[in-house]
């Protein structure tokens, strides 16, 4: 039965959605995997602090034309901007900032494998934070892999001074605990107010640039060598990356659902690593893919994706 006036969408209607959606999930999965390429060669003519600053103003610009064009209101309530400069502070000042710092010393692949450990921060901070919230045996499960595949990736064996890549690879899991953080802040104190999320993403975007629009008279000073490889990386991390990509991220989960959507942090390292080869040459040593897998069946393990799948296969 269908409501009176509308008819079931024919199979040709139907085939275009489906398309739509999974070029959507593919353009998120190659923009995140690429945005720790685009910060390296936006290092090269810029600062970290300015490659931050750039990223969430172009990001904030786009948003904000997103809002205007779609008619979204802002929103109105004092206490739930404030809950937004929390996250904005935590989802993206202090960790673009730390992983900005950290390209200047590690590939840009090596980052995007830490990037994926997020999941796992979310689970662990949920667990700790969130008490109406508990893991199982899978998520604890999960949760010890994941920090086994971060120490094969980390090498402690390998860990040099104080300003070497040993600090560079704990200012990415620094990144990633601020990251889930955020995401258990949000859960908490802002989902109930019921706003989308790209009304979410313009706001606490729009607070982060504004917030390094402020520190940028201290921070931000130095060279600045705009060359078409920065300036194009610049595009690409603050439009795409800081901008479109939440609304493609909505489109994903409205159509496949929060589960499904989140499968596009297993593609985002793989398309990090191999643009990081491809791109800029980088390389790479035997733990560091060793250990982003354990960490991707980590995170699949805590999601419950294996169970699932051996409940289908008994049915």
């Amino acid at each position: 039965m269908t409501r009176e006036g509308t008819s079931p969408a024919s199979p040709q209607v139907r085939t275009a959605a489906s398309r739509s959606v999974l070029a959507q999930y593919l353009a998120l999965a190659l923009t995140w995997g690429a945005s720790f390429l685009f910060i390296k060669v936006a290092l090269t003519g810029l600062s970290p602090v300015q490659t931050v600053l750039g990223r969430l103003t172009l990001g904030a610009l786009t948003l904000n034309a997103i809002m205007l064009v779609t008619r979204r209101r802002w929103p109105r309530q004092a206490r739930l901007w404030v809950h937004l400069g929390v996250v904005a502070l935590l989802l993206c000042v202090v960790p673009f900032l730390l992983f900005a710092w950290a390209g200047q010393h590690i590939p840009s692949g090596l980052s995007s494998i830490y990037n994926a450990t997020t999941p796992l921060m979310t689970m662990f901070v949920t667990l700790a934070a969130l008490r109406q919230e508990r893991l199982g045996a899978a998520g604890m499960l999960g949760l010890l892999l994941g920090a086994a595949g971060v120490v094969v990736v980390l090498a402690p064996w390998n860990l040099t001074g104080a300003a070497g890549p040993g600090w560079a690879q704990v200012a990415c899991l620094g990144a990633t605990f601020c990251y889930g953080l955020a995401f258990a802040y949000t859960r908490r104190f802002v989902v109930s107010y019921g706003y989308d999320a790209p009304t979410v993403a313009a706001a606490q975007i729009s607070v982060a640039a504004l917030v390094m629009l402020a520190l940028s008279p201290l921070l931000a000073g130095g060279p600045v060598r705009l060359d078409p490889p920065v300036v194009a990386s610049m595009a690409a991390l603050g439009i795409l990356g800081t901008g479109l990509a939440y609304i493609w991220n909505t489109a994903v989960i409205a159509r496949w659902g929060a589960t499904a959507a989140s499968t596009v942090t297993y593609l985002t390292p793989l398309v990090g690593v191999v643009l990081g080869v491809l791109v800029l040459g980088e390389a790479l040593t035997w733990n560091q893919p060793l250990g982003a897998v354990v960490v991707i069946v980590g995170i699949m393990t805590g999601q419950g994706v294996f169970s699932s799948w051996s409940d289908r296969r008994s049915r």
